[in-house]
């Protein structure tokens, strides 16, 4: 295995090529390149998050659908990470339901039979208490890019589940109605 660290493209050149001086001049000036990218491409070691400062370019290397530069680092990381899972699985429920566990954190797809809906139609429920108008619409934006066309999403559902203490009481009361009245 060639180690890029000493690498010569000279090296690699036909003995016919190596006679000629400019032949060689270009080898070496190739070489000067070649290890500028190498260095340059050790920062994408796949074991270690992508830079931040790199994550809009490779977005669109990786033909991210959904991209937009407003959401959080953690989320450009996930899109750009579930990329191809995104291309392979395109127009199913699977990818609808990634999409939301990355924008919203967490959430279902519930589909028109699941809730008596129209044929055709779906709905998105989620319990996260941070969704915000904002990011639901940023979300139904997003949901196009991996959503079958044929499907409609009917609403997105934003449920809360309040944990509070519940005080029942009660009286009863027994007797009998005993009515008094003054004879005259």
């Amino acid at each position: 295995m060639i180690d890029m660290a000493s690498f010569s493209l000279s090296q690699l050149l036909p003995p016919s090529l190596i006679q000629n001086e400019e032949n060689q001049v270009m080898a070496e000036a190739l070489t000067e390149m070649f290890k500028v990218i190498y260095q340059a491409s050790e920062k994408l070691d796949p074991k270690e998050p992508i830079p931040e400062h790199l994550l809009d370019i490779i977005a669109t290397e990786e033909h991210v659908d959904f991209y937009d530069p407003s959401l959080t680092v953690d989320q450009k990381r996930q899109l750009i990470e579930n990329s191809f899972f995104f291309h392979k699985r395109k127009g199913t429920p699977a990818a609808v339901e990634e999409l939301i566990q990355i924008v919203f954190g967490e959430g279902k797809v519930v589909e028109w039979f699941e809730y008596e809906g129209q044929p055709g139609y779906f709905k998105v429920v989620t319990t996260n208490r941070a969704v915000t108008n904002e990011l639901a619409e940023q979300f139904i934006r997003a949901l196009d890019s991996v959503k079958r066309k044929s499907a409609w999403l009917e609403k997105v559902e934003i449920t809360q589940v309040e944990q509070m203490n519940l005080y029942v009481g009660s009286i009863l009361h027994t007797g009998d109605k005993i009515n008094l009245r003054q004879v005259t």
